[in-house]
């Protein structure tokens, strides 16, 4: 691809994605892909950790890190970036409300920043039960325990919710709560970026009218 034109590509190809080297990738999953695996070796803190942007019901922006928990993609079923939450929090509304949202990584040690925006969907049963399965115990309960974003009158009253559902829990398995799953934000735009001296960074920007339809690849300007 030229610097200075954009060209299509099949949303399930994958060649060439090599980490950093824009010019060759052909669809943004697989880029990622690599990007991620190689900030999990170098970024000593969360590197799955994402800025979630959403809108309230009055348009106002609100924004907070979640971890990313999945990536489906990339091919069919051509699906997104998965985490998951308390529905009843005021995220959880929102998403739900809106349908919409966007996120940003940066990882410092590798002075690369990856931000996208897309629709919103919510995981599936079976997924939230099998992924709240393998979170510790202690956060199992806290899911329970938590009334997320409400106002909360004492860390003793949050204290002793989790201790009621301890013990309410105390045998066996936790059951995940009905109020907590996942959602899954499908992206339509995916933009990469990677700092270089003298603030000349390279900048490359993956579009699509809708899930499923070609990548438009464009470089940008810094």
């Amino acid at each position: 691809m030229n610097d200075d034109t954009s060209t299509k590509s099949k949303s399930g190809e994958n060649k060439g994605n090599a980490p950093g080297n824009f010019a060759a990738a052909a669809e943004p999953f697989s880029l990622f892909k690599d990007w991620l695996e190689e900030a999990e070796r170098q970024e000593p803190v969360n590197p799955t950790a994402m800025a979630l942007a959403t809108v309230d019901s009055s348009g106002l922006p609100n924004v907070r890190t979640v971890l990313l928990k999945g990536l489906d993609a990339p091919g069919p079923p051509d699906r997104g970036f998965v985490f998951y939450t308390n529905y009843e929090s005021a995220k959880g509304k929102e998403l739900l409300a809106s349908s919409n949202a966007a996120f940003v990584f940066y990882w410092r040690s590798l002075n690369r920043q990856v931000r996208a925006r897309g629709s919103v969907s919510e995981v599936t049963l079976q997924e939230a039960d099998a992924y709240f399965a393998t979170r510790p115990r202690g956060a199992q309960i806290a899911a329970w325990a938590s009334q997320q974003s409400r106002p909360l009158e004492s860390m003793f009253a949050l204290e002793k919710a989790v201790g009621v559902h301890t013990a309410k829990f105390l045998v066996g398995k936790v059951p995940r709560p009905p109020h907590w799953s996942g959602f899954r934000i499908t992206p339509v735009e995916i933009e990469f970026w990677h700092e270089r001296a003298f603030r000349l960074h390279e900048r490359v920007v993956f579009r699509r009218q809708a899930p499923g339809d070609d990548w438009v690849k464009t470089r940008l300007y810094p």
